[in-house]
């Protein structure tokens, strides 16, 4: 079965087919630096992780670039809230985004271009457009991308150009001719960095710095661009049209989005102030529990956040490192067709289904633990780490694991005992039996004793 990717632009799963075979050129949105990464950023950037990963599992060669977009309007109004330099803030906050990537176990990306450093080829871009007739310099010397001069704007998100609402997501601008079009080069204000141009001093559109940056890195073809579902429109849309109207050539030929993350209802995002940030959750859990939480829901799902999720897929986690514990011993695969192994690569071709490949990783984990055969354990074992592997889960020592964070599992756990004993008083045995079925689940015994409720680890055979 070939791998098959939801394309945003054909709304389908399709077949992938590389421009060159044996590689891949991939580029994905990365952060704007004006503040710490929230969970929200992780849920799309493990779900790019995950793939990069897949590819290298089928043999591809990855080029992966994953853009920091360092000039911007957030990043000006939050150095001037800070009365600090827009240097020392993006300095500070990139240092702050690699440190959170490395504890979430993130491949490092092939490359990472920071906006400031092309703007010279974006400057070239916009004279191109310009002279194309497809963009226009205002009498205020701001230059903006004329939307009605590319006939396919709006095939991306799904919307028709004359049914957009432009008050609803473009600051009017008298300067405009269009109210839909957006600005490619905006003109100097006091005190603002600057560069440069033909048309007087002034810095980039946020739209225009991925399409150069993509364009330097990967060509004007090329195979994958990617992000979070909130930059489909107007941001990708727009990267499409100027990159296809200067190019004249196809952009990128898949567009893959990861799905929402929501708190309490909302989507979560630093604009609501309802974010978890990735730093604090790292110190409470293993890095894997967050991969483990976001991985088990489909990567273009919704999803919810709550720290009882997070409990839970700690208490999931443990299970595995305690197979993994039990079974510490060397693996290779003897069998020409492994089946879990092929199921794996089934799931995973179907648009990375990793719910369901998290799935197989379990059930191995049982079969493991009740396993006698020797080559039957060596090939579950083999299949049991490859997917793990391939997870980015199961990389630490399982000492290390147990270690991390004992004192919030022994919280929830009591929590979940304390519900249940709350259920038995009432007699509500059905939601009593559904606790101590749900702790089961996760590897905790029960002992209901004289003195109380206790409970142990479960130890497989």
């Amino acid at each position: 079965m070939s791998l098959k990717l939801y394309n945003t632009l054909t709304n389908k799963k399709e077949i992938f087919e590389p421009i060159e075979q044996g590689k891949v050129g991939m580029y994905v949105c990365g952060v704007t630096v004006y503040d710490n990464c929230h969970l929200g950023h992780a849920r799309a950037y493990v779900a790019f992780d995950i793939l990069v990963r897949y590819f290298g599992y089928q043999g591809y060669k990855v080029n992966y670039v994953r853009n920091i977009t360092d000039i911007e309007d957030k990043i000006i109004e939050r150095a001037y809230e800070n009365s600090e330099s827009i240097y020392d803030l993006t300095s500070r906050t990139i240092a702050s985004m690699h440190a959170d990537f490395q504890g979430l176990g993130l491949i490092e990306p092939n490359s990472e271009p920071k906006a400031t450093e092309y703007i010279d080829g974006m400057v070239t871009m916009i004279e191109d457009l310009i002279a194309k007739g497809h963009a226009y310099v205002a009498d205020n010397n701001d230059v903006f991308f004329s939307v009605r001069s590319y006939e396919e704007y709006g095939k991306l998100s799904n919307k028709v150009l004359d049914d957009l609402d432009p008050g609803s997501r473009i600051t009017e601008d008298q300067a405009k001719a269009d109210p839909l079009d957006f600005v490619l080069w905006k003109s100097a204000k006091p005190e603002e960095p600057s560069w440069d141009s033909p048309w007087g001093k002034g810095r980039p559109g946020w739209h225009i710095e991925c399409s150069v940056m993509s364009l330097e890195k990967l060509g004007k073809n090329f195979d994958i661009h990617g992000g979070g579902p909130d930059l489909i429109f107007p941001h990708h849309e727009n990267e499409i049209a100027q990159s296809k109207c200067s190019n004249d050539s196809e952009f990128a030929n898949y567009w893959i989005h990861s799905g929402l993350l929501k708190i309490g209802g909302e989507k979560m995002s630093k604009s609501l102030g309802n974010f978890a940030l990735i730093k604090d959750l790292i110190k409470q859990y293993h890095f894997e529990v967050i991969r483990l939480f976001l991985i088990s829901s489909h990567y273009r799902s919704e999803l919810s956040f709550d720290e009882g999720s997070l409990n839970q897929a700690k208490a999931a986690l443990e299970r595995l490192y305690t197979t993994l514990q039990l079974n510490d011993e060397a693996a290779e695969n003897t069998a020409t067709d492994n089946p879990f192994i092929e199921a794996f690569e089934m799931a995973m071709n179907d648009d990375l289904n990793t719910p369901k490949a998290v799935s197989i990783l379990f059930n191995l984990a049982k079969e493991l633990n009740s396993s006698k055969d020797k080559n039957s354990r060596s090939e579950k074992l083999y299949a049991f780490k490859t997917i793990a592997n391939n997870l980015g889960l199961l990389t630490d020592k399982p000492e290390n694991f147990f270690k991390f964070g004992a004192e919030v599992d022994s919280l929830f756990i009591q929590e979940k005992i304390d519900a249940r004993n709350l259920a038995r008083s009432e007699k509500d045995f059905v939601r009593a039996d559904e606790i101590r079925d749900e702790l089961s689940d996760m590897g905790v015994l029960l002992d209901d004793g004289p003195d109380g409720t206790t409970w142990k680890i479960e130890k497989p055979n």
